[in-house]
């Protein structure tokens, strides 16, 4: 039977996809600090806080992201729709991560290996705003099997990033 590995002792390979996350007015400590390690976990290029009155470092966050926040790329931008609007004059997908009437499956959401990808995820209340929503391409959710209908952003997050990046693989890696 093996032994745990410790950070110095793995041997994952080091890649960046060309994923951008795009936080909706996502505001709590500890889900801020959950997305740097996601987005770190799973090669994001870029996360963007979006929205008023969100402290993207805090204690608590600094507690949660475990430095991560020193790897990933990030800014904070008042306005979504001006951060969504920039990314899709370069050449970005937008995809929000939501249950609406015309999303689909995130696992069914066909990735093309050269598409740049910008993830919207919403603020853990009220979800994607509705002029994000507007401006999104496509809109995918994540198939659940109880009696709820939503699940914790950060855990959201990263079950549509291993989704996402598992279509990705191997040919859309941008190597560090």
């Amino acid at each position: 039977m093996g032994h745990q590995l410790h950070h110095d002792t793995t041997k994952f390979e080091l890649k960046k996809f060309p994923i951008v996350l795009i936080c909706d007015q996502v505001n709590s400590p500890a889900n801020i600090g959950s997305l740097f390690r996601i987005a770190d976990s799973f090669g994001i290029s870029q996360i963007y806080f979006c929205g008023e009155d969100i402290t993207v470092v805090s204690k608590r966050m600094l507690r949660t992201a475990r430095s991560t926040h020193h790897h990933v790329a990030h800014q904070h931008k008042e306005e979504i729709t001006e951060v969504i609007t920039s990314l899709k004059e370069d050449g970005y997908s937008i995809v929000a991560l939501e249950i609406t009437e015309d999303s689909i499956a995130c696992s069914d959401y066909d990735m093309n290996s050269e598409q740049k990808i910008a993830l919207i995820i919403g603020e853990e209340n009220h979800g994607v705003s509705e002029a994000a929503l507007k401006l999104s391409d496509q809109t995918v959710h994540i198939d659940m099997y109880g009696n709820n209908s939503s699940m914790n952003v950060a855990v959201a997050t990263g079950i549509a990033l291993y989704e996402i990046t598992n279509q990705l693989l191997p040919s859309a890696r941008l190597d560090r």
